[in-house]
This record gives C-alpha cells, structure tokens and sequence, in this order.
C-alpha cells in the first residue's frame, strides 16, 4: 500500500510519546512524526497516569503495543458488559453496528448516532482528538482491534517489524478491512 493509504499526518497533528525510547517501534514513530513536522507531547513519566496525560495534551496519534492495547480492551470491555437494562442493549447494538462498519469495504470508523450516545465518552479517554492510531512489536488479537476501531471511531495501522529494519516493515492501510495481517511491504523494504 502506498504510504499515503496508512496514514495522513500534519504539523496540526500531536502525538504522545511514551514508549521506551531504545525500542526501535519508538524511533520508528518518532521518526514518522519528524516526516510530517507533527508535535510530539510526552508523557509526565508515571505509566499509570498516561490517561491524564491524554486529557491534558489531547493526541490525534496514538500509538502503542499490544499489551496496553489489550489492557484497554479489558477496561473498555468490562464496563459496556456491566452495563444493563436499555443502556446494555443500546451498547450492544451499538457495538455490532460498529464493528460491522469496521468490516466493510471500504471501513467505516464513524457513527453519528453511536458515537455521540456511546463512543465519545471512549474516545475522550485518549482526549477526544485521537484519528489514528498505531500498533507494532507483537501480534494483537483481531477481535481486541475490531473492537478498538470501533470504540476509538479510528484506523489502527498495524505493523511488523524488527530492530534490524529500522522499525516496520510492512504496515496495513486504513482502507483495508481484513483483520489478521500485517499489510504489505513499507516503501524502504524490499521483501
């Protein structure tokens, strides 16, 4: 996919920077974020606080790994299914419709009616701005990024790579619906 099918970032575009900076996923994302002249926040240090760091800076970037990813899965998760009554069934049809959205070609990250009712308090965890995020180092689990996408009204670019490549080597589109991949090849990889 051409680089331009990833992801589209400018210098009005804040991402938050957290990961360890020897990782080779991190320099690569910094990297991507000196490309497009976007503003880089960081984090005040304390993992446990990266939500209020959130709130505070408002990324439109977000990227991250799966073990995070994961445990945002959990936490999200576990409150739509201790929700009840009529609030249950609006999260759940929400959430099928979502994720059926998610799934169509082209995807379909937004819903007026969703979002609004239920999404947005999600998104506002991440401070209400995030339009795309990014996943690298390990696989993640199609349902948990379905299910992502869904909640966070955004494209989730996934990636493979290795230290040896500098960071990805190959990367997903936005524009691809098909989940359990790692996209094609990057235009600095011959494979």
């Amino acid at each position: 996919y051409p680089v331009e099918d990833r992801m589209h970032f400018d210098a009005t575009d804040i991402e938050i920077s957290y990961l360890p900076y020897g990782h080779a996923f991190e320099a690569a994302v910094l990297g991507i974020c000196f490309v497009f002249g976007m503003r880089i926040g960081y984090y005040q240090g304390n993992p446990l606080k990266l939500i209020e760091d959130c709130q505070v800076l408002k990324p439109t970037f977000f990227p991250s790994v799966p073990r995070l990813f994961n445990k945002i899965y959990s936490t999200i998760s576990g409150r739509m299914n201790g929700a009840t009554g009529c609030k249950k069934w609006l999260v759940e049809r929400g959430l099928a419709s979502k994720i059926a959205g998610v799934a169509a070609n082209p995807p379909v990250y937004t819903s007026g009616c969703y979002d609004k009712l239920i999404f947005r308090k999600v998104a506002d965890l991440l401070g209400g701005q995030v339009r795309g995020m990014v996943t690298g180092s390990a696989p993640i689990d199609g349902h948990t990024l379905s299910f992502l996408k869904a909640v966070f009204c955004c494209p989730i670019t996934e990636g493979y790579g290795l230290s040896e490549t500098s960071g990805a080597a190959t990367a997903t589109s936005s524009l691809d619906p098909v989940i359990g991949h790692v996209g094609g090849p990057t235009e600095t990889c011959k494979i």
